[in-house]
This record gives structure tokens, sequence and C-alpha cells, in this order.
């Protein structure tokens, strides 16, 4: 509890301190490619090599992610003969064998372990929320959001104060409760923690009053942190009997600076507006590269 006082203290100075790392990058330089990228890709011994180089084609699927065009839509520069130097497929087929073998997970990881050998985590808060994509085109891992009256899928993720992006999300169908999710996301940000190295002890985890619960405040207990997390009456005219749970509204306030500007940042790449791709883990994919673009953003200035 004196932790949350005297962070508190500290929250009204740092919302108005400016920020000028605000810039989500959509292309990355060679020298860029070769430090957060390429060392985390798949490279094929086999096969026909392609035309262009890893950082062309990384680049291209990174326009598409930012245009949100479709593949075969994709603006691709002129050869000296006047045709497309790369054929889309080709492109195509490099995002799915990096999919497969788990490399866009795998660069999101690296974002994450490089921010905190930069001592740019500020992990003394971090903040959850879900978020739910319409998916008009049909595909797996759907539901219908009787709240939002749509049909897609949805996301669980965690970022820490400077609103970076921590863990890997967890993905449900949009008919889901996000309650439950919370509970499949903990470990994931507890697995991140162990391989990049930082500490999780006493942080405090900030979330809404849809995941109060007695399940998701022992799940964060037993991992050493503490939750603050706004009570959900559900409709009771008396505050819930027993003990009174922390909660502290100033850590609350600052989630709108925090996870909803994560989410803000995350609809300038169009192509996860709506969700076009019927295979759900492609559609995530994009996502965690998205997020591993918000991360960059330090080290990729205008």
């Amino acid at each position: 509890m004196a932790q949350a006082i005297l962070i508190v203290g500290t929250i009204e100075s740092k919302m108005s301190q400016a920020q000028s790392w605000n810039w989500i990058p959509t292309h990355l330089t060679l020298d860029q490619f070769e430090r957060f990228v390429l060392p985390h890709l798949y490279i094929g011994s086999r096969g026909p090599q392609p035309k262009l180089s890893l950082h062309r084609i990384f680049n291209y699927i990174l326009k598409l992610l930012h245009l949100g065009c479709q593949w075969k839509e994709l603006p691709i520069a002129k050869d000296e003969n006047g045709e497309p130097e790369i054929h889309y497929t080709r492109i195509y087929r490099a995002f799915r064998r990096f999919e497969i073998h788990g490399c866009f997970e795998n660069i999101f990881v690296g974002s994450v372990s490089l921010l905190h050998q930069e001592k740019l985590l500020d992990l003394r808060i971090i903040h959850g929320d879900g978020t739910t994509t319409a998916a008009k085109k049909g595909g797996d891992n759907l539901g219908y959001n009787g709240h939002k009256h749509m049909k897609g899928d949805k996301v669980v993720s965690f970022c820490d104060r400077n609103c970076n992006v921590i863990a890997p999300f967890v993905t449900a169908s949009g008919n889901r409760n996000e309650s439950p999710l919370l509970r499949e996301v903990l470990p994931k940000v507890t697995h991140v923690a162990r391989t990049v190295g930082f500490n999780l002890k006493s942080t405090i985890v900030s979330l809404d009053g849809v995941y109060d619960s007695q399940k998701n405040r022992k799940a964060i207990f037993n991992r050493g942190m503490i939750p603050n997390i706004n009570e959900n009456r559900r409709g009771r005219k008396t505050p819930k009997p027993g003990p009174k749970r922390l909660f502290v509204p100033a850590i609350f306030k600052e989630r709108f600076r925090t996870i909803e500007r994560v989410f803000a940042w995350e609809d300038k790449f169009k192509r996860l507006l709506l969700r076009f791709e019927r295979i759900s883990k492609l559609h995530y994919a994009l996502k965690s590269l998205a997020y591993t673009m918000i991360n960059l953003r330090h080290f990729c200035h205008s």
C-alpha cells in the first residue's frame, strides 16, 4: 500500500511530461532490420533464394500492415524492365514461413528484451485490458459480442507505464468473457519476465471492473504482484462484504494514457482495424508485429 501511495505522488508530474517518441515506425532501415529483426528470422537452407533481400521483403510486410490493402494490391516497386521486382505471392509465402516458425513472437520478445537492456521499462505499474476486432469476412476463433453488436475476436494484453507492450497477448472468440482470460495471460507475463530478466515482484496490476473476481486477485497475489482493480458491484446496491480491497483511483486513471493509447496506436496499422484473415493465427502474427513496432518507436525515429 505504501508503494501505491508513493507512485501516486509521481503520476501527475509524469502525465504532464512531453513525449517526443510517439512516432510509430512503419519502415525499417537496413541497420535497424539487422539489429532488431534478422536475428529472429527463420532462413531456410533448401530451395531457391528469394529475388529480394529479407530486408526488402520484411518492409513489404510492414507496408501491407500499415496500408491495410490486399496482398495482390500491395504496391511493389518496378525493376529496370518496368516489371514488379517480386511477385506478391513470394512475399506472402515468406510471411507464412515466418509465422509457422514463430518468428513474429520471437521478434516481439526481442523488442521487450531490448527495452529492458536500455532501461526504458517502467514496471512499477502494468496496465491490462482487452480489445475486440470485428471479422466481417468470417474465419476461425470468432464469436458474437452482444455488448458491441459484432462478430469477431478479442485479445487481452499488458503494457507498462511507458506504453510498451510487455507480454504476448491472449486470444479468444468475441463471445468470451474477459475475466477468465486474465488467468491465461498472467503466465505469459511471468514467462517473458523470466526470459528477459526483469522482476515483477510488488508490481501493481491495474485493471478495470470486468476483471474483479476473487480468482483473478488470487492469481495476481500468487505471482507476488498487487491488484488494483475497480470493484464491480454487478447490480449490488451495497459494497461487497469482507475486507476493503486495494484500489487507488489515480493509478486506474493512468490507464487512459497507457493501455488505451497503445490500442489507439494499433489503429495506425489499417490491416488490424478489421480482421481480414480467415486464419486467426495470421491475424495474430500481424498484431504481434504491430506491437513490436510500437515497442521499437524508441529506436526508430522519423
